[in-house]
This record gives structure tokens, sequence and C-alpha cells, in this order.
């Protein structure tokens, strides 16, 4: 394999790519005209446009157009779609990084991977036939969709009396997402364990497990905490799903890397077969944390790469051992306490922890739309047992943040930090009942009101170097209290900064004491009455950000830029603190709408935007990028538009 052609995009794109560069393998990415600029196309040898990321004929013209000897679905968009695999068998010269068009199509039909289980003595969820009177069924069943995944065209029925409404709304949902209404009855397991198996399978008839993964921890079907190995299994159901899912992929003539899923019955510990994944999975990090092979790290990709270039797997199942625990979180852009609505936008500022392994596509400055799955990137924590990797993930969680768009960030956060995850008590349908508490605002803005003081605060003025550059904490010295205004749910608060003091007095009178250890490169660490708070902050003229445990606050300043800045009808951009000026957007003359940015500014690493007051033209540009200024000191000038 000297070419691979990666028909995907994203943070598993990225994740491809650096295994076949560390291979030698020459990498193409494809991109859509909206995405051109996603951090998948930068990283590729060279890159190719498609019309969609579905267009199986532009795919595979783009893998013969650039010389290509094989093509990697990724997860989702293709990857399990039989007609992809069966017009690359097509095209001479070129192989898919998965299996044959004819297991996807046997394996990719509920239905039909219900009969070759049996088949292969694999135990399977008691079924109904749809041709039966449903009275005769046991409630509760479910209802689902034998085509497809993600939970659509599936439904749970409680009685004889949901059934027939229920039966119709799958069968449409099936149709419009799969374009196959095909459905299958099977008993509803009311409190149940989502676990997993990790196969692989090479040409030459050998195929091995790598152990289990967990899933349970999901909402509406949807994984959010992803762990290896499972934490409540038996060795006695370990061997039953693990001897399964290798007679199983046996059974169909797998080859390559394939998932198969069961469901435990935590009432009866029964365990039941549910589907086959033909593909690699979001959730491999963890397999790959926590699976040694004679001792070493495995790289699944890699191993796929090899099993498609002809090799064989080059180990059998008694070199095959497990090291310690690993979880993953899925980070979404989603307002999870909000309804768990899609977000879009803009991430102004973007950390990820540098304590855990980071899978991502995400970057400050980079625009995030609703065109594709709303899934960012995700953390994986490794330790030497499940309590070490659970609080590994907290730390982990805490020290990423996403500011200027909302994320699922804090949620995980908080339900990585949950008694019922450490306790292992949640199973498939306890997030779809249970309420994860939203983090409080309290200590966010006793944060966000210091950052502001500091921001406003002439204390380093006399510094002429960058006096916020991240060395370490240094004293602020004596400085008079400063009043701090902040709006945050349509609630104003007042509060009074006592740096001298170390203490804050907030709206409630209520007096705090707080030590300032560290205001530098968008971190601030306070000890708030003797414990330490550690948030990242971002900055701008009109807002504070602030994300703490993940979650992302938000405050409005009422005045942003104080007494510094543009009285009414004033368009005279003034510095509202010493620093450095980070970019100058506009020059003289150019017109500009009200709230544009027309430039950027930082202290403390932390950046401020500097927006149009109104809509105008700019008569003056008195600072460059790179320029420090004192506080005070006159930046742009915009003359409003003139009546009519």
């Amino acid at each position: 394999m000297k070419t691979l052609l990666v028909a995907n995009r994203g943070e598993i794109a990225l994740r491809i790519m650096r295994t076949a560069t560390a291979l030698g393998i020459r990498t193409v990415a494809v991109h859509t005209a909206n995405d051109r600029d996603g951090l998948h196309v930068r990283a590729a040898d060279e890159v190719v446009e498609v019309p969609s990321y579905l267009d199986v004929d532009a795919i595979v013209a783009a893998a013969r157009e650039v010389g290509a000897d094989a093509i990697h679905p990724g997860y989702g968009f293709l990857s399990e779609r039989s007609a992809f695999a069966r017009a690359i068998e097509g095209a001479e010269g070129l192989v898919l990084v998965g299996p044959s068009a004819d297991v996807m199509d046997k394996m990719g039909k509920k239905d039909a991977a219900r009969e070759i289980a049996i088949a292969a003595g694999v135990p399977v969820v008691p079924s109904y036939s749809t041709d039966a009177d449903s009275s005769t069924y046991s409630y509760p069943v479910l209802v689902k969709a034998a085509a497809g995944g993600g939970g659509k065209g599936m439904r749970i029925v409680r009685s004889q009396g949901e059934y027939a409404a229920a039966l119709a709304a799958a069968k449409r949902e099936a149709l419009t997402a799969f374009g196959d209404d095909t459905i299958l009855i099977e008993k509803y397991v009311e409190h149940g364990r989502h676990i997993e198996v990790q196969v692989f399978a090479d040409a030459h008839g050998n195929a091995v497990h790598l152990f289990e993964r967990d899933c349970s921890t999901q909402r509406r079907h949807q994984k959010v905490l992803e762990e290896a190995p499972a934490p409540t299994i038996t060795e006695a159901q370990r061997e039953v799903i693990t001897t399964s899912a290798v007679n199983l992929a046996r059974e169909v003539g797998y080859t390559n890397a394939g998932t198969v899923e069961f469901l435990l019955d935590s009432d009866n510990g029964e365990v039941y077969f549910l589907e086959m994944n033909t593909r690699l999975q979001v959730e491999h990090p963890v397999t790959e944390e926590v699976v040694r092979v004679r001792g070493e790290r495995i790289d699944l990709v890699e191993l796929q790469l090899r099993i498609a270039d002809g090799e064989e797997l080059g180990f059998d199942q008694a070199d095959v051992t497990l090291a310690g625990h690993a979880i993953e979180a899925r980070v979404y852009a989603e307002d999870s306490f909000g309804g768990f609505l899609p977000q879009a936008g803009r991430a102004d500022l973007v950390r990820w922890a540098s304590s855990a392994r980071v899978d991502h596509a995400l970057e400050s400055g980079q625009v995030v739309s609703t065109s594709f799955d709303p899934m960012l990137g995700k953390v994986i924590a490794w330790g030497e047992d499940r309590e070490a990797a659970r609080a590994n993930l907290v730390a982990a969680l805490d020290g990423s943040a996403v500011l200027g768009l909302t994320t699922n960030l804090g949620f995980v956060r908080a339900l990585a930090a949950s008694d019922e995850f450490r306790d292992a008590t949640i199973d498939t349908a306890w997030l779809d009942t249970a309420q994860v508490p939203a983090p409080s605002p309290e200590i966010p803005l006793l944060l966000a009101a210091w950052v502001d003081a500091a921001l406003h605060s002439p204390r380093f003025a006399d510094n002429p170097g960058d006096p916020f550059a991240p060395d370490g904490w240094r004293s602020a010295g004596p400085t008079a209290p400063t009043l701090v205004a902040l709006e945050h749910g349509g609630e104003l608060h007042e509060l009074r900064v006592e740096v001298a003091a170390s203490a804050i007095v907030g709206s409630d009178g209520v007096r705090r004491s707080v030590r300032e250890r560290r205001l530098a490169d968008h971190v601030a660490v306070l000890t708030i009455e003797g414990h330490d708070e550690l948030a990242i902050v971002n900055a701008q003229a009109h807002t504070i950000e602030v994300s703490r445990h993940g979650q992302r606050f938000v405050f409005e300043r009422p005045d942003a830029f104080g007494d510094h800045g543009p009285a009414l009808g004033d368009g005279t951009l003034v510095a509202p603190m010493p620093g450095t000026v980070l970019d100058v957007l506009v020059a003289v003359g150019q017109q500009v709408v009200e709230g544009e940015t027309l430039g950027a500014m930082e202290a403390m690493k932390m950046e401020l935007a500097l927006k149009a007051p109104f809509a105008g033209t700019v008569t003056e540009v008195n600072v460059a990028a790179g320029q420090q200024v004192a506080l005070g000191a006159t930046l742009i000038v915009v003359e409003p538009v003139s009546a009519g």
C-alpha cells in the first residue's frame, strides 16, 4: 500500500492519516466545498474536492485519479454501505479497508445478522413475528428497524394499545433514514448494559477478539461515555460474549476490524447478541489504551491497513492481554442543559487537556456548522484501575474548554464525576430518565469578576514588555477596590473586588477570601475560601467567558469599556487595558458594520476583540500588530454613517 484515500472528515480522518503517515503511506483527503478548511484537509498529502461525502462514484473516481491503492471509510458516511464496498471491489487495483460487500449485506440487516448469529451458536434476544397477533406479545417489546442504527426507527412499546402507532412510526422513520422499512419485534430489556467486543480477522483464516467495551452510558441510543474493560461483567459472561463474537466473525467470513454488540440483561444476567458494526468504532481508542499484544500497545488502524494489504494478523488469542482501564468522553456541539439542542458557531478559544489522549478536529477560530455530525472530539483517560481512570478523565475534562461555542463538556464532566458512574450503576436507559444537575455559576462569577478587575487595572502598565507572559504568579501589590458589574442569565451581579485584601464581596453582601495563584495564558487559578479553583477564560469587549469543570459560562459587561470606551456617538476605540495588539483587520477608509471585529489585543494572554460600535467609516488606525499599548491609548476611530 503506497497511497491511501480517507473517505471521511474530522477527527477520524486525522486519526487514520496519523497512522498511515507513520507507516510511510501517502494520504489523500476528500472534502466538500463547505469543508475545504477542515483540519483533515491540511493534514493530507493531497486533497480532492467531491460533491458530497456520500457520493460513491465521486469518491471512487477521486481514488483512481490520485492513484490510490486503498480507501479507508472511517466511521459514519459510507463506512457500512455495501454499495460503496462493491464499487471499490469493481475498481481494479483498489481495496477497501474493511470487510467485503457481501459481509456488509449480511451483517448490515439486523434480521439477517440474527439468523447468522443463531447459526454460529450466539445467544439472541427473544423475538416475535410481525405476522403474529400483537396481543400474544409479552410487553414491553422493542420495535426496531432491521437496517441502519443510531436509534432511528426504534420504539419502546409497553402495551398492546401503543403497538400499532409505534410500529407505523418506526416504519416511516426507517424508510426515510435507510430506504427500508423492515421491522423486528424483540423483547425489551428494561435494565441492560451495552457490551461490545472488538474483533479482528484476516484473509488467512485467523480471528481474535481484543476484549470488550462497556457503552451503557448513552442517551437515546447515542453513546456518551465508553470504557474498557467492562466494569460489571463476570468472567463467565466475558467468556460467552468474546467467544460468541469470534464465532460470529468466522461464521460470516469476516475480514478486518468489526464490533459485535451485546445486551447484558441486568435482571437475569443473560447476554444477547444485538448487531455487528462492520467498521472501526468511535470508541476504539479505549481498546487501544488497555489491550496489549505480547506486552505492547496496539494501533487498530495500523492493524486494519496491514490486513487490507494482505498481511496476516501475526498473533493469536493467547498473545492478547489487558492492562489497566480506559474511559472515553465524547465531546459534542450541543447544549446538554438546554434540551440537548445542536449548536453552531465560532469556537473562539479551544483548549484540550495535555494530561490525556485527545482525538479531535477542533482548534481556536474554527467555525462549527450544522452540516455535519456534532461530535468535535474525544477525551480518553487511562489509569491503573477504573477509579484512577475516572479521576484522570475528570481532571482532563477540567483542563479542556471550548469558548465561543456551547458544547457538552460540562455535562460529560458532571456525568463522569457522578456517584452513579463511579459505582457503575448506569444502564442504557438511565440517561433518558435521570437528571444530571447543571453546574452552578457561583464560582465562575467570582472568577470572572476577578479577571475583569485585573483587565481594567493599571497595575502592570509600567512594565515595558509583555507583563502577562505565562511565567507564574506575581503579586499585584496594593490596589484600590474595583467595582465590577456582570450580567448572567438575565440577572445583574455587582461585586467589589478587593485585591489588596484578597477578597470579593458579592451582590449578596457575602465576603469571600480570594487569593490569585495564576492569571496568564487564558488560565485563571484562584484560591477561593481555601479551595483552588481553575478556569479557562476568554475576555472580549462585551463578555467574559469562563469554562469551569468544562462548563461554559458567559458573563456580559453592561459597559464593556468602562470609563475608557466610546461615548454615545463616539467611534473612538481605546485600549481598555495595557497589553499587546494582536491583529488589525481594517484600514483607513474602510466601511464597517455595527459589531464587526476591527482588531484584537491581549493581556494576560487573554484576547479582547475590538468591535465597531456602529456602522461607519474607519478614519484612524493608530496601531499595528505586535505593538504594546498603554491603558487608554487610542487604537481605532470610526465615524458613523451620516444621516440618509
